[in-house]
């Protein structure tokens, strides 16, 4: 009974001190989830996508464009050597038929491309800008960061004690009960786009594209006033502070990236696609 007795509290403590610990970890980006699980949500999101069809209606009587979406992906993967988890991560682009201007990403990179998007881009290096953008949330692992900050601690009490096996299954279906896909943060973003123009430098594509995106959002602003137009639900995910835009405008100041519309843009390649939208 004595050993019990003091290994008890022992125990405790050093839980209590695990706990204290990952709890410091949150703010600097740990995550307790693996590459492999960071796959297998995104498997089981993607699976819950599929069977969505009314709420995402991908789009599959158009092979020219999905094949168009998925080859631009594979090509921003293969050209830019910063992208670590390209051979570990399954990769799959898709697209999305609704008017939404948006684009998201799973965990594990699965990435989901609304044609509303393409419309309303003007050309090929804005459009890869925004997946390379989608790509860096995979790569660096945003969503199972944001995750790990959220269930992070009851998640661990749960493998601690054995009792919570289907924890991964779990966040999985919650992600689309109530929580949504966990709206990113503006440190979130800015990492996001500052990793589009590196993982672009070694791309055929001018580097800062996004920029261009961010250019279009804020002129329909000031010409009507508010976004609208399916954007809404692209800056209720991906924030659009101006101290985000500056950090574009900077992170392009310290590459020494000079904006030129002749080189790396394929603005009349791209027009010639958008008129194959439906």
């Amino acid at each position: 009974m004595m050993k019990t007795s003091k290994t008890l509290p022992f125990t405790a403590l050093v839980l209590i001190v695990m706990l204290l610990s990952i709890s410091l970890f949150y703010s600097c980006g740990a995550n307790l989830f693996s590459t492999s699980e960071d796959v297998k949500i995104g498997e089981d999101l993607d699976r819950e996508i599929q069977s969505k069809p009314n709420e995402y209606p991908l789009l599959t009587n158009n092979p020219e464009i999905t094949n168009y979406v998925s080859d631009l992906g594979k090509y921003i993967l293969n050209s830019s050597p910063k992208i670590e988890y390209k051979n570990v991560f399954p990769y799959k682009f898709q697209v999305i038929n609704d008017t939404i201007v948006n684009a998201f990403c799973t965990p594990g990179g699965f990435i989901y491309v609304y044609t509303g998007l393409m419309k309303f881009v003007d050309n090929e290096a804005t459009l890869a800008g925004v997946m390379a953008h989608e790509i860096a949330h995979a790569e660096r692992r945003h969503m199972t960061q944001r995750l790990t900050s959220y269930y992070g601690i009851s998640m661990l009490m749960g493998v601690i004690l054995g009792n919570n096996p289907n924890a991964i299954a779990e966040i999985a279906a919650n992600l689309f009960v109530g929580l949504g896909f966990l709206a990113n943060s503006r440190s979130d973003e800015e990492e996001a786009d500052d990793y589009s123009i590196k993982y672009l430098m070694t791309s055929k594509y001018y580097p800062g594209g996004i920029q261009y995106f961010f250019d279009k959002i804020l002129k329909k602003q000031q010409i009507t006033g508010t976004v609208g137009g399916g954007l809404d639900r692209l800056l209720a995910t991906h924030p659009l502070p101006q101290d985000r835009i500056q950090n574009v405008k900077d992170q392009m100041k310290s590459h020494k990236l000079v904006n030129d519309s002749t080189k790396g843009i394929y603005h009349d390649e791209y027009q010639i696609l958008k008129s194959k939208l439906n």
